[in-house]
């Protein structure tokens, strides 16, 4: 979510002009695979990656991943292998690239066996060991020294997001990444160098990076690593191709902040289809939601996100970010009559979603953020005028289970966990059809 993507761009056109040979702002130029010296990986051809992918555990915010020469005669599935020869605790997504450098030979003909286990925020095991792998025969060799996008499955339910989430593998010895958007395939699918096609840049330290723009048509993203002074650790990764098309063919929009736009549990984003409640719905939608948006925001920017897609029912659920903060209820009930005035207008069906408790305890632990002591009022509040519109009641559930959202809905006591997009995505099935 760092906002640094022109400042990455021009420090890369100051060092062009620095050195001798290299500009980059001209692209064609033959010389532009001539490399700087201290790019070191990039003229030494990188490092020796291999990529090694196990089962996604939807409930795990971290994995433990070790290698070991031998099996041992009793192996314990509870207990680390003494002696193993590579051990990682801090791994946030189910695959991981393998600096084999690192390791023992994998070409010497010894085996090296593996096996992950899952672990819940408090550090504690929830689940037991894998049954042990041969790392030879699972393992993935990289050719190029870059990250591994996330590709997205075409046609995935509620996958389409107007606000797109960019996710992929960690670089061992990368300290941030840039992820490059671009209008058009690059020039270049190898090297170092920035696209004359880009439109927009940003760098960060973790491996998802949630665009702050809209994108709308046909574009393409990369990424690459960068050491801890932003310069480049091998090469960018191959493109990845993201089509959204407004249509008219989709008639059915979802427009909302973070509990809409997806994610849950810690170490999920929007990139995880399971953490959507879209995902679970039997009717096509394309998702306008965009993180961290409060009522008053998504009123702003309704024009330019909403109106292109030509939709015919809206359902929209906001406000939750605007009452935990202490916004009086009655703006929020202002601003979601606005939007329902603006779909009208527009001859769009506006479908209210009642808004689910959250659990202030578990939003601090996870967040470190403060809620506001009202909130319940406010929920209730909103909820009740809601209530009198044409809505659907997707809080009803969760406010059946108490005043506060429980922990094993959202870890995070916001964003819900799949068990409760699930549950959303059941209770939305159930009466869309009546509004379409």
């Amino acid at each position: 979510m760092l906002q640094q993507s022109l400042k990455g761009y021009w420090r890369w056109l100051l060092i062009g002009a620095m050195l001798p040979g290299i500009f980059l702002g001209q692209m064609d130029n033959p010389l532009q695979h001539r490399v700087p010296r201290y790019l070191v990986r990039y003229n030494q051809g990188g490092l020796s990656l291999g990529l090694l992918q196990w089962p996604e555990n939807l409930q795990a915010v971290r994995y433990e991943l070790e290698i070991f020469s031998q099996v041992p005669e009793e192996l314990d599935p509870e207990q680390p292998v003494e002696g193993a020869v590579y051990r990682d605790g801090e791994i946030y997504t189910n695959r991981i690239l393998l600096d084999e450098g690192k390791l023992p030979s994998l070409d010497d003909g010894l085996p090296l066996f593996w096996r992950v286990r899952a672990y819940d925020l408090d550090g504690n095991p929830i689940s037991s060991y894998s049954q042990p792998k041969e790392l030879q025969t699972t393992l993935v060799r990289e050719l190029r020294d870059a990250p591994v996008p996330r590709s997205r499955t075409e046609g995935e339910n509620g996958m389409d997001l107007l606000y797109p989430v960019y996710s992929y593998t960690a670089l061992p010895g990368a300290q941030q990444y840039e992820v490059e958007v671009l209008d058009q395939m690059p020039e270049q699918t190898e090297g170092i160098l920035p696209s004359r096609h880009r439109v927009y840049a940003e760098t960060t330290s973790l491996t998802d990076l949630y665009d702050k723009e809209p994108r709308i048509g046909t574009y393409y993203w990369r990424v690459r690593g960068m050491d801890g002074r932003g310069r480049p650790l091998g090469e960018w990764s191959l493109p990845e191709k993201v089509s959204l098309e407004p249509s008219g063919q989709v008639e059915v929009g979802i427009y909302g902040d973070s509990i809409s736009h997806g994610g849950g549990h810690l170490s999920f984003s929007p990139a995880d289809a399971a953490y959507s409640y879209a995902h679970y719905l039997t009717v096509p939608t394309v998702n306008l939601s965009e993180s961290g948006d409060t009522s008053e925001m998504m009123v702003e920017r309704f024009r330019r996100d909403v109106l292109p897609f030509r939709l015919k029912t809206l359902l929209i659920m906001g406000g939750s970010n605007s009452l935990r903060d202490g916004t009086d209820p009655d703006e929020v009930i202002a601003d979601l009559k606005t939007m329902q005035a603006l779909c009208r207008e527009n001859g769009i069906t506006p479908v209210l979603l009642t808004l689910a408790p959250i659990n202030p305890g578990n939003i601090r632990k996870a967040f470190d953020e403060p809620t506001d002591r009202d909130w319940q009022e406010s929920f209730r509040k909103v909820n009740a005028y809601i209530r009198t519109q044409p809505h659907i009641d997707v809080a009803a559930p969760f406010e059946a289970m108490g005043p506060e959202l429980p922990t094993e809905m959202a870890l995070d006591g916001l964003h819900g966990d799949v068990a409760m997009k699930q549950i959303m995505g059941q209770v939305i099935n159930a009466h869309v059809k009546e509004f379409l």
